[in-house]
């Protein structure tokens, strides 16, 4: 590997691991929390706190697109995977909004699961969106897919 790959002996990159270890600390918490009545709650705090953490504009686009999808889809549960704000539905993601400052990317995602329902029967179709501002016109995409990917 060459020295511009910031890869270790193992493989991985430094960020690649710290996503390794966060992803770890996702699932333990979500494991602790499985038993709590609260965890719908504790989770969205979490989502919440991330969103936050970020700068702008992902942190504006993060909470417009929170609320669109708490509007939309009231039966999706915010939760964090990946270190990143997602919404599940029985447990299982549905779609996801990737931060690009965080991943050192020119451009955020949004993106859907392969457990959303998008499905075409043209055999084509798009799961993951370049997302930099949530204007009127993006809303309007992501409301009825948002309504598809539930089914």
């Amino acid at each position: 590997m060459s020295p511009a790959s910031n890869s270790s002996k193992d493989g991985l990159s430094e960020a690649e691991r710290a996503a390794v270890k966060d992803r770890a600390a996702e699932v333990r918490s979500q494991a602790r929390r499985a038993k709590s009545a609260d965890r719908a709650a504790a989770d969205e705090r979490d989502v919440l706190a991330k969103i936050a953490e970020m700068a702008q504009p992902d942190r504006g686009v993060a909470e417009r697109l929170h609320a669109i999808i708490k509007e939309t889809v009231p039966e999706l549960a915010p939760k964090l995977w990946y270190s990143q704000p997602a919404y599940a539905l029985g447990g299982k993601v549905i779609c996801f909004f990737r931060s690009g400052q965080a991943d050192k990317e020119r451009y955020s995602t949004f993106g859907f699961s392969t457990e959303a329902k998008l499905d075409e029967a043209r055999g084509l179709w798009a799961t993951s969106f370049a997302l930099t501002d949530l204007s009127d016109e993006a809303e309007a995409m992501i409301r009825p897919l948002l309504k598809k990917a539930v089914g």
